[in-house]
């Protein structure tokens, strides 16, 4: 028995380290994969953002805890990276730049620890109400207090004045890939391990039924405050990577615009699992970066992929990734491909349609005087022909027609690979 019991948990613990050793070799590779510098620039900031996104979930999808200020922290621990990287450039401190990023993640804890004192006494309503108005008060004061915030401009600076690491000098956008990559790894290795302690698992407690969690003798404000103060350390992780990344941080890192957006980066990615937020920052970072080049639209994209999150599901995307681990462990996965195929490609092309019809009224309402012509999907079309609008309105109505024909099947096939039985009672 006990051999068999050693032999279990050795094959767990490879089992729970081989996500983490592939993710970092795939980290390795990206820049040798996309070998150019707007996609290292675009990784980067995906990296950034996943960071955020797992210091968030920390409070929202583990502690409960909706916060509308979480950016604030971000932000500042952004300002006091750029602060220290301006002192070792005057001042000839013998820091190295890979070591800042500590720097920035103790002020967001400090920070954190301040605002928590007072702010985790309560969850739900009136936390989210603090956050909130502190959120706005010190996003206001970043124009006011010049000294720290650098006021409208903001603070710049310059990484490479820092002592050289192994000759490495962060002169090239893939040195500072790597140092993120670096940063990236060991945050969310962290993370997932506050995950596992017990104020972590007891923060899942409080955030189902605190009542119950004190009855059973552990302070739910305290296990709130103990996970508010992790969090902003790694957002003030995040808010230093980033000015390292940039060199320059403003008052746009940490106002309520960014408190929002990264809301709706882990919920679309789903609060309920812990890559879910990883996931949700790639998709916006993408949908940010890439679909933002295609069209001036794209936000409107993004809120419509996120109202559909909200509305259907609710779970997020990764959400979505785990409802099938049933039928892969039961090995009935094969049912779904084919209505798959018959149900979601004829819901994608009639998307494409709908948008097809938006752009095309945005371009006949925005086009300067003459400019009938316009791009879309790789072709030349005339906004103001009525051909376009009559080929995309067909598309759109048969698509969903077909997709709304074949929904049963999928759902009787869904029923079936989740099904012990097959189905069959």
């Amino acid at each position: 028995m006990t051999d068999t019991t050693t032999h279990s948990a050795k094959g767990l613990t490879m089992g729970q380290l081989a996500p983490w050793v592939i993710a970092t070799a795939f980290l390795v590779a990206m820049p040798w994969i996309f070998a150019s510098n707007s996609a290292i620039t675009i990784m980067n900031q995906m990296a950034i953002t996943i960071i955020f996104a797992l210091s968030y979930n920390m409070l929202l999808g583990q502690g409960g805890m909706l916060s509308f200020g979480h950016a604030v922290y971000m932000g500042a621990g952004g300002f006091m990276c750029m602060h220290v990287m301006n002192m070792v450039q005057d001042q000839g401190l013998p820091l190295p730049l890979p070591l800042l990023p500590v720097f920035g993640g103790l002020f967001g804890l400090g920070l954190a620890t301040i605002v928590g004192s007072f702010s985790t006494r309560n969850a739900g309503t009136v936390f989210a109400m603090i956050s909130l108005g502190v959120g706005e008060l010190i996003a206001a004061s970043s124009v006011i207090v010049v000294s720290f915030f650098g006021g409208e401009e903001g603070i710049s600076g310059d990484r490479t004045y820092g002592l050289p690491v192994f000759g490495v000098e962060f002169l090239r956008q893939i040195e500072v890939y790597y140092l993120i990559a670096f940063w990236l790894v060991l945050s969310t290795l962290l993370m997932f391990l506050f995950s596992r302690t017990p104020i972590g698992r007891m923060a899942n407690a409080v955030r189902d039924n605190p009542e119950r969690a004190e009855f059973l003798g552990y302070s739910a404000r305290w296990v709130r405050f103990y996970s508010f103060c992790a969090s902003g350390f790694f957002a003030g992780i995040a808010g230093a990577l980033f000015a390292i990344n940039y060199e320059i941080v403003t008052e746009e890192n940490l106002n309520l615009g960014l408190s929002g957006a990264i809301l709706l980066i882990t919920f679309l990615g789903g609060i309920g699992v812990f890559f879910g937020p990883i996931i949700g920052a790639i998709v916006f970072t993408l949908l940010q970066t890439v679909l933002s080049l295609q069209t001036e639209l794209w936000q409107l994209y993004v809120g419509a992929l996120f109202l559909a999150t909200v509305m259907f599901f609710p779970s997020g995307l990764a959400g979505v990734l785990m409802m099938h681990v049933p039928a892969i462990k039961m090995g009935k996965w094969r049912y779904l491909v084919l209505p798959y195929v018959k149900t979601l490609i004829p819901a994608i092309f009639g998307i494409l349609g709908v948008s097809a019809m938006v752009e095309m009224m945005f371009h006949a309402r925005h086009a300067p005087t003459g400019d009938e012509e316009m791009g879309l999907f790789w072709m030349t079309v005339d906004s103001t022909s009525p051909l376009p609008w009559l080929v995309a309105a067909i598309i759109s109505v048969v698509c969903f027609w077909v997709t709304r024909r074949n929904a049963p099947e999928l759902v009787a096939a869904w029923h079936m690979a989740n099904t012990p039985d097959g189905g069959s009672a």
